[in-house]
């Protein structure tokens, strides 16, 4: 596998936990074949050991998963997944190969569990943001045309790169060598460069890229500048091994000269500690983007970029960031200079099975929106090294997929559409009526107010912007014979599509406007059904509804300056108190008329008692009498006030004691105190029948606070307040009037029945 061929991190699994049984002599040697990557023997070892430690098990699994049998890995995981000494990394590695097998639903219940014991995880933080969009990763869509290479072996063939018209690739199909050598972890022979010719997207004729460069070890993947003189190339560390016994991976560099490759130079990170590795260089051989399990990264194999100074000399590395890099293995960077796009692997971020190949826009020394490049790019096996060419129509990748020659195999795909990057923000140019308004230009700006991009709609009215995510945008609709349209949205959101339309209104000349609100939030009211009579003729001006922002514009066609208008406008709908206002001005300038600025056009909700809609404190009287103190008088002005806005509601106050004194006591105490507070409101409301007071005395109580003749109460005295109190009961409520005279500013209420 290539994984191998990159050993980062290749042992993902957390292997900390104490053993907590004795190992075997078998455990033991399986341990030891684990260690040197000869996971086809550790794997004869385990299955021998009549009783495995956890970390044995742990081992065993992932031994049969990097020998490709994800089948026996499954079934390995599930003796343990679910026992107290499972942790969070067995259920992160349980769902992977989960996955790769196809079982995808059964991998999100242990994904759940994962996250829910590292939420601060990458992995975790990924699958909670993406996972809702695994549907439509399955889905073909038909942005790719991908065809199986002929040149394929039965051996690895993978990780291409461009060079002079032609493509350099890794293969372990083993060459003409009279000795022959195998790597432990599959058991074929080492990787050497190749390089093919291209004949219709097909690669032919592979030959050995240099004899020299290849040796008895790893070789490849490679990269080279764009005249093909410059080489950077991933081997084995040949002169030494790592504390832990391993050999690492190591870049090294070569350039042509006089038609022959240099010696090669080692990378100034290589290190006998940590793997560099799968080089991708930019076309001066001046940037290059590698891999690398290097400390200090986000966890397993990590994407970096380094950059060469004037001098030549390579500087420090800098890590990609968490964008881009998980706590699980990216690898095989390819960055598409002309159109500033990184590819790369991954098995971190999510995803489909074993690597997938994600995409992201280069954005400076940060990254856009990373992409998952979809079915059927991706499977549920591994999938990875993509390349390019610089229209980003055709390129190769390489896959272990089923189908294929027998191991990891090199693909060519034609893109056919292209990679849409951020969010999108699209919508559509319509009038107050939703009419689609066509040939309406449609700025978009940042929250500072520069322009960013102009569009002209489209004849069905449509309009779209690609963006950036977590930013705030504004929108701004301009049509001839039109008033603008704004709106302001936001992409701070999961979903990638946006809808955010602009409604522009149609210029009348003269009109009136009104705008309808709620009288608690303040609102804009949709669908508020409107009706506007003349008062001079009779005649009904304008009838219709609000728009979504609440509000209406009526044309007045025969109106001119200083003419005097006289209108009654009526509001109603439904779970909203109907009104009625009468409005009454001069027209003393041209344009619109914006009625509310004179009228209140609020309305309120339909409640059944009237606290419901103004905050009423209880109503006080001296112990024994009913005259209305100073207290009282100013919370019954409030009800004053809404019966003079409704002049047709319809009140019961009415009047309630506890139990204390007797029944006949408190039905006449109760009546004098409603009789005298409804007297208070009737002295100020227009028809004063409107209202009406009825002593209830302890008729009604809230609770069981009942102390009549023999049944004596224990009730607190804050249980007893609750039984004294005042109710405003609206019986019915019809159409209102206000009149104004916006003149002079002044506003009285009347009955239109007067």
């Amino acid at each position: 596998m290539k994984k191998l061929a990159l050993s980062f991190a290749i042992l993902i699994l957390s292997f900390t936990q104490v053993a907590l049984a004795q190992k075997s002599t078998k455990e033991i040697k399986g341990d030891k074949y684990y260690s040197f990557y000869s996971f086809d023997k550790a794997v004869e070892k385990y299955s021998q050991a009549n009783v495995l430690t956890i970390e044995g098990k742990r081992k065993l699994a992932d031994s049969y998963r990097n020998t490709g049998n994800t089948i026996k890995s499954e079934e390995v995981y599930a003796t343990y997944v679910n026992e107290a000494t499972a942790v969070a990394d067995d259920f992160y590695n349980y769902a992977s190969v989960l996955k790769t097998n196809g079982k995808y639903d059964e991998a999100n219940k242990y994904m759940d569990k994962f996250k829910a014991l590292s939420p601060n995880d990458l992995r975790a933080k990924n699958y909670a943001a993406n996972n809702a969009q695994l549907t439509n990763l399955l889905k073909d869509e038909g942005k790719y045309k991908i065809e199986h290479l002929t040149i394929n072996s039965d051996q690895q063939d993978f990780g291409t790169s461009y060079y002079n018209g032609k493509i350099v690739f890794a293969s372990s199909r083993g060459g003409s060598q009279s000795i022959k050598r195998s790597y432990n972890w599959n058991q074929k022979p080492f990787l050497d460069l190749y390089v093919a010719d291209v004949v219709s997207n097909q690669l032919k004729d592979p030959k050995n890229l240099n004899k020299k460069i290849n040796n008895k070890l790893h070789e490849g993947p490679a990269s080279f500048n764009s005249e093909g003189t410059f080489m950077a190339f991933t081997k084995n560390n040949y002169a030494e091994k790592s504390n832990d016994d391993v050999v690492k991976l190591q870049i090294f560099f070569s350039s042509l000269k006089n038609g022959k490759w240099s010696k090669e130079e080692a990378f100034k990170l290589n290190n006998a500690e940590y793997s560099v590795g799968h080089p991708c260089l930019t076309a001066d051989g001046n940037i290059m983007y590698f891999a690398s399990d290097m400390p200090g990264g986000f966890g397993g194999a990590d994407l970096y970029r380094i950059q060469k100074d004037a001098t030549g000399v390579w500087g420090n590395p800098e890590n990609l960031g968490d964008k881009v890099n998980t706590e699980g293995n990216e690898m095989f960077p390819f960055f598409q200079e002309d159109n500033e796009i990184l590819f790369f692997a991954s098995n971190g971020h999510m995803g489909l099975g074993g690597l997938d190949m994600f995409v992201t826009s280069v954005k400076g020394t940060g990254f856009g929106k990373v992409l998952n490049a979809g079915a059927p790019m991706n499977t549920q096996s591994d999938d990875f090294a993509l390349i390019i060419d610089s229209k980003m129509k055709m390129g190769y990748f390489s896959s272990n997929r089923l189908g294929g020659s027998g191991d990891d195999d090199i693909y060519a795909f034609e893109l056919l559409t292209p990679y849409v990057f951020g969010k999108t923000i699209k919508g559509i140019a319509k009038d107050k009526m939703g009419n689609v308004l066509p040939a309406t230009i449609v700025k978009l700006m940042d929250d500072a107010g520069k322009e960013v991009a102009t569009v002209t709609t489209s004849t069905d009215g449509t309009y779209a912007f690609t963006v950036d995510a977590d930013k705030v945008f504004k929108l701004n609709g301009t049509k001839d014979k039109y008033f603008d349209g704004n709106n302001t949205t936001s992409t701070a959101v999961k979903e990638d599509v946006i809808i955010a339309d602009v409604v522009l209104e149609k210029d009348p000349g003269m009109a009136l406007r009104i705008l309808v609100t709620d009288g608690k939030t303040k609102q804009p009211v949709e669908g508020v059904k409107y009706k506007v009579t003349d008062l001079k003729t009779g005649e009904v001006f304008m009838e219709s509804a609000t728009s979504a922002s609440g509000d209406a514009l009526m044309p007045l066609v025969d109106k001119r300056l200083n003419d005097a208008l006289a209108y009654k406008i009526e509001l109603v709908k439904e779970g909203y108190f109907p009104k009625t206002v009468n409005y009454n001005s001069t027209i003393d300038k041209p344009g619109i008329v914006n009625v509310h600025e004179a009228l209140d056009l609020s309305m309120d909700k339909e409640v059944k008692d009237l606290r419901d809609l103004v905050f009423i404190n209880d109503i006080r009287f001296d112990l024994n009498k009913f005259n209305i103190r100073p207290d009282a008088s100013a919370e019954l002005d409030k009800v004053v006030k809404i019966m003079n806005k409704y002049p047709e509601m319809v009140i019961e106050l009415g009047a309630h004691t506890d139990c204390r004194a007797t029944k006949k006591y408190n039905e006449t105490l109760s009546d004098k105190r409603a009789k005298a507070s409804a007297a208070y409101i009737k002295s100020k409301i227009t028809n004063p029948a409107r209202i009406y007071g009825k002593g209830y005395g302890e008729a009604i109580l809230l609770n069981g606070c009942e102390c009549e003749g023999a049944v004596k109460s224990n009730c607190t005295e804050d249980e007893h307040q609750k039984n004294r109190r005042t109710e405003f009961k609206i019986i019915s409520m019809g159409a209102g009037a206000e009149k104004v005279d916006v003149k002079n500013n002044s506003t009285k209420s009347f009955d239109k029945k007067k």
